[in-house]
């Protein structure tokens, strides 16, 4: 990840991988999560939309003791380090500019990977027919992870078809994750 790390009028960037780094320091209450990975991907639309870049999702969390703005995207052959190093400098520089999150944060752009998550309709709409891995809150026959493919979904419930060509389907209030599983 390559990582950009702000403070104040400073930048430092440091490869590593594929992450960038963003610091800025105010406060932040929980509730606004959702307002700020909006606001995010209305600054993130012309960026991607130039360079032809989806977005595939963007999430501000709290791991530890940081908060983490994350902008994960995608393009056809998928991304470089390239990519990622430029929207991350174009974002964190609209960022500045709106400053509409009060804490500080860490910025990570980086594309969503080969087992990404699903999270969105589109995401599950792409996948029909991919092999997933489904992880539970509760056990179902004794069991909190599946493996399958996704046969269908909607907001209740997703179904996948198992091995034995045995079809199950999951409430979606039991489901933690559902993600591509990677095939080596």
């Amino acid at each position: 990840m390559i990582r950009l790390i702000k403070s104040g009028r400073e930048s430092t960037l440091i490869f590593c991988e594929q992450t960038f780094f963003y610091s800025k320091k105010v406060g932040f209450k929980m509730a606004k999560h959702e307002v700020y990975e909006q606001k995010t991907e209305k600054l993130l639309e012309p960026i991607l939309a130039e360079h032809h870049f989806e977005l595939y999702d963007v999430e501000y969390v709290k791991e530890g003791s940081n908060w983490y703005l994350r902008a994960f995207i995608d393009k056809e052959g998928g991304i470089t380090v390239d990519d990622c190093e430029l929207v991350s400098r174009k974002l964190s520089d609209l960022l500045d500019k709106e400053d509409f999150i009060s804490e500080s944060y860490i910025l990570e752009v980086s594309s969503p990977g080969l087992g990404r998550q699903l999270k969105k309709d589109k995401h599950f709409d792409r996948s029909i027919g991919e092999e997933v891995e489904i992880k539970l809150y509760k056990a179902i026959d004794k069991q909190k992870e599946w493996i399958g493919i996704l046969k269908d979904y909607n907001a209740e419930v997703i179904k996948i078809q198992l091995d034995d060509e045995t079809e199950m389907e999951f409430p979606r209030s039991n489901v933690a994750v559902v993600r591509l599983t990677i095939d080596f």
